[in-house]
């Protein structure tokens, strides 16, 4: 059965048409995985190597996969359904076949490795332009390039085709036509480098230019490769950035490269995890609000890289323990008046000790010491619930009920005075 490539267009007699996806799992347990019978199929009628599709299933979820291109077996662990796989190639088709101008499947891809670009033509309505490489997949493509591209396999590939020749040795005439004065025979039987004039220029200038063009080249190489690493490595790369920052005596002005470093490496809502060891120890206090605004740019309105700097904490309550455990209650106030933590989050975090990071023992105990912070912080939101009809002032500075008993609790002052509120966004 065949659907329409676009399958936002309803129309039965719309001419673009690929076959049905055909899903089949195989295995059990950790092995189990999921064939796509049709792939070569499908992406032929998309005008796409089969790898790729297959390639962009396995970044969408998570999931690795696996090439038999001499038997056609594409290959996706893990068991996943034939329909949830087709909603997920309309995602590719918008993404890397259909004209962003026609809307159209008639498009090619030219990949350029050295540039690390991906352009895009369409035959039907002729439009040319750049895909935006920010997916994950680009960086399989880039490298990986189709056969039909502009980049240098492309070329030597039709160096190849025009440097055929008989069995009697002789080159075809349909060829020969084409050696021209101005294009003169080559070599037949040795390939040439795509950047044939490299040697003719040995000027100084010209030296530094190809080592930095070889530079970049070398560079882009490394970043794109630094995404296909597991997250492990990745939050590793990130540990290695931040503490090379710190160092170097430089990490109280580079909040904005360390958030754009984490980003790079896909490892976001991580970021604060690996803050929190680098930059804190037992002076914690004073260190949440001197690196406010770096914990700020990963936990800002996004709950997960929240807990993952409770987790943090944690860890870091782990290694001072003596100077640490009984100034819990403080220090968890100190994040939440920097806007660091959200009221959801830290209950969620109260009611379930995880052994992830530390002993189960230890995270009861962490609890445990929270808790009256914890009591402090519902009291707190049961008042300002039962209140909000008569207060009007929305910024009013809470601290510590007096009701609650807490051994030598000082008042803590917000460390963000109204002149030093910070956007987010602006920053």
């Amino acid at each position: 059965m065949s659907v329409n490539v676009n399958r936002s267009v309803s129309d039965q007699f719309y001419r673009y048409k690929m076959p049905r996806l055909i899903a089949k799992v195989e295995g059990k347990g950790n092995g189990i995985k999921t064939v796509i019978v049709n792939m070569v199929d499908v992406a032929k009628a998309l005008n796409r190597p089969p790898t790729y599709p297959t390639k962009y299933f396995g970044c969408e979820l998570g999931a690795q996969t696996q090439f038999d291109v001499k038997n056609d077996r594409y290959i996706v662990n893990g068991s996943h359904e034939a329909n949830k796989l087709q909603d997920m190639l309309d995602g590719f088709i918008k993404k890397f076949v259909l004209c962003p101008e026609c809307e159209n499947p008639e498009t090619d891809l030219h990949v350029n490795p050295k540039k690390q670009t991906i352009g895009n033509s369409c035959k039907a309505c002729g439009y040319r332009g750049m895909l935006d490489t920010n997916h994950k997949l680009c960086t399989f493509i880039l490298k990986n390039p189709p056969e039909n591209t502009d980049s240098s396999t492309g070329k030597k590939k039709e160096d190849k085709k025009n440097k055929r020749v008989k069995e009697n040795g002789a080159v075809e005439k349909n060829e020969t036509a084409v050696l021209t004065e101005l294009n003169p025979p080559r070599v037949v039987g040795k390939e040439e480098d795509d950047d044939e004039d490299w040697g003719e220029d040995t000027s100084d200038e010209a030296q530094r230019r190809r080592m930095e063009e070889i530079s970049d080249h070398a560079k882009n190489l490394t970043l794109s490769e630094d995404l296909e690493r597991p997250v492990e490595d990745r939050v590793n790369l990130l540990f290695d950035y931040v503490k090379k920052k710190k160092e170097e005596g430089v990490i109280d002005s580079c909040d904005k490269e360390i958030l754009a470093e984490a980003e790079r490496l896909d490892v976001k809502i991580l970021g604060p995890l690996v803050l929190t060891e680098v930059l804190f120890d037992d002076k914690i206090r004073e260190q949440i609000k001197r690196y406010r605004r770096h914990f700020l740019r990963f936990c800002h309105n996004n709950k997960k890289a929240q807990r993952y700097l409770l987790h943090g904490f944690e860890c870091v309550v782990h290694m001072h323990q003596a100077q640490l455990l009984s100034k819990i209650p403080h220090t968890l106030k100190e994040m939440y008046d920097a806007d660091l933590l959200e009221e959801e989050v830290i209950f969620s975090w109260a009611e379930k000790p995880s052994k992830k990071y530390v002993s189960k023992e230890l995270a009861k105990d962490i609890r445990a010491k929270a808790e009256p912070f914890i009591k402090w912080l519902k009291e707190a939101e049961e008042e300002s619930s039962g209140d909000d009809d008569e207060e009007e002032d929305e910024n009013i500075e809470v601290v510590y009920s007096t009701s609650v008993s807490v051994p030598k609790v000082e008042t803590v002052k917000s460390p963000v005075e109204k002149d030093d509120d910070i956007d987010i966004d602006a920053i």
